[in-house]
């Protein structure tokens, strides 16, 4: 058996080196960021309260810290899972410790479901073309499609501001995408067709939740 060159294995080595101590903090920022968001329900004002408990708070500070990390699109699949379900867990911790129970199996579920494919969305921003389309796409329809359940579904309890404000986000998202890293007639339209159809499914899900 031939042995691994030396060269080989410092790359290697260098890699685990580098993305590691980001990853560590993906993981440590997400249980902290959870239970925060738990206690912000109780300070935050009306307007931007649905915030600290929603889908597409927790897809951004998942998106946004898997993002920072710069991990690879398999690593950021791991990270988005890990980020999402312990958001979910942070925020119940700090809930039951309130006093308030909540139960985390149903929203660390989807987290285990959704957060590989939030995670290497977020990883795919940095890249051009079809990948950014795709990646742009799932991650502004998160947040168009749950602006759009909340001013039709909830508004009348949790007022309207942060669906528009999310709703706003997702369109700047994809302008920010459309002027820097998609171009061209068939990436733009993966990214409008991956965000319409992203809100759809998403819509649907929460009124079935």
């Amino acid at each position: 058996m031939t042995p691994e060159p030396a060269a080989a294995h410092q790359t290697r080595s260098g890699r685990v080196v580098g993305w590691l101590p980001r990853a560590i903090v993906v993981v440590v920022a997400s249980f902290a960021i959870g239970c925060l968001e738990s206690w912000a329900q109780g300070v935050l004002p009306d307007a931007v309260r649905p915030l600290s408990n929603s889908a597409s708070g927790w897809t951004l500070v998942t998106a946004l810290l898997v993002f920072w990390s710069r991990a690879t699109p398999r690593i950021a699949a791991v990270l988005g899972a890990l980020s999402f379900v312990l958001l979910v867990v942070g925020y119940s911790a700090m809930s039951t410790a309130r006093g308030f129970a909540y139960s985390p199996v149903t929203w660390g579920l989807i987290g285990v479901v959704v957060g590989p494919f939030v995670g290497v969305a977020a990883a795919w921003l940095h890249s051009r073309g079809y990948r950014a389309a795709l990646g742009g796409g799932l991650l502004a329809g998160i947040g168009i499609g749950e602006g759009v359940y909340g001013l039709t579904s909830i508004a009348d309890t949790t007022g309207v501001a942060y669906w528009i404000a999310v709703i706003v986000l997702g369109i700047a998202l994809l302008g920010s995408l459309v002027y820097r890293r998609v171009r061209g007639v068939g990436p733009v339209v993966l990214l409008i067709g991956a965000t319409v159809a992203t809100a759809i499914v998403l819509v649907v899900v929460m009124r079935l939740v």
